[in-house]
């Protein structure tokens, strides 16, 4: 028995993925779910290049807009989430599109996730308070001691993951990296993969700049400041600690010039590509396309009529 389809479009930012998931749009009837972090979030709209009205108008989407800035969203979140969805999809005889970067919500849906303790405000306190007094590197070092491999694959200065990873520890008694590692299987979905991956990475790297800048030309900055009047609303919440909108509530705040903040966006930017791009690489279960043009949508098209999903999309929408 043939498993359902599901469509994954992943990419570093500024790859082309929206473009490439309307060509598609154009040729199937599709549903998108986004795959992106700061995308659920309502009002960050400029700074996470979310689809325009019109186009959510015309391609139904979905997992956008579904929380407020003060709130938090998960990959374990976005797992049952997305997976109810693809199931909705499907019974609506229509084809499940999944387009966006963030490649742990990716990994999350393909992979699973262990079941891990619950948050505990009180350590959390205690780990910020020891953070403002011996930096978050201190802490880092701290953990690779006892989870070395957790340690590896996260920055020095990433305050939200060292802090759940000491927390996770100290509760479990064992490394999150260990927990992660006990995943439940996969569900009974076919996932065609394919991620947009350019051969050249100074052009990605100039569409970066450019399209930050095309931000700003469109509002970002106001964008940020109306955020900042939200009840409830600071700096350490995950939807501010974005690309881009992190760099600029430190120029509100009076930290660095709108000069500086845009240097620190794009730069970090470019490292979070080029974090998107190591994860793509290293995976082989996505199909790499050169962006540009319209033979990344005829590949993709190719590759859903040899995996039978065009003939079984026209059986259960007829």
């Amino acid at each position: 028995m043939n498993l359902p389809t599901a469509l994954c479009i992943a990419g570093p930012t500024a790859a082309g993925k929206t473009a490439l998931a309307i060509d598609i749009a154009a040729r199937l009837p599709v549903e998108i779910i986004s795959v992106d972090s700061a995308m659920v979030y309502r009002g960050l709209d400029i700074g996470t290049a979310k689809p325009s009205q019109d186009v959510q108008a015309t391609v139904p989407h979905h997992l956008i807009d579904i929380r407020e800035p003060q709130q938090s969203y998960s990959a374990g979140a976005f797992r049952r989430d997305a997976l109810a969805l693809i199931e909705n999809i499907h019974a609506a005889g229509r084809l499940p599109l999944l387009v966006g970067g963030t490649l742990l919500y990716f990994r999350a849906l393909l992979q699973g996730l262990a079941p891990l303790p619950d948050a505990d405000p009180q350590l959390r306190a205690a780990l910020d308070a020891r953070a403002e007094v011996e930096g978050w590197p201190a802490l880092h070092d701290e953990l690779a001691k006892v989870d070395p491999q957790a340690a590896a694959r996260i920055a020095s200065t990433d305050r939200q993951r060292i802090q759940r990873a000491l927390e996770v520890y100290a509760i479990a008694g064992r490394p999150i990296s260990e927990l992660q590692a006990e995943n439940p299987p996969a569900p009974g979905i076919h996932f065609l993969r394919f991620a947009l991956v350019s051969t050249s990475r100074e052009a990605l790297y100039a569409r970066i700049a450019e399209r930050f800048d095309q931000m700003l030309e469109t509002g970002l900055v106001h964008e940020v400041q109306q955020l900042r009047k939200l009840p409830g609303i600071h700096a350490d919440l995950p939807a501010m600690r974005a690309v881009g909108y992190r760099q600029l509530w430190a120029h509100l705040e009076g930290a660095c010039t709108l000069a500086e903040a845009r240097t620190r966006a794009i730069t970090a930017t470019r490292r979070y590509a080029k974090r998107q791009l190591t994860w793509l690489r290293s995976d082989p279960g996505f199909r790499q396309l050169e962006p540009g043009g319209g033979a990344p949508a005829e590949e993709v098209m190719r590759q859903l009529t040899l995996a039978g999903a065009l003939d079984a999309l026209s059986r259960s929408s007829g």
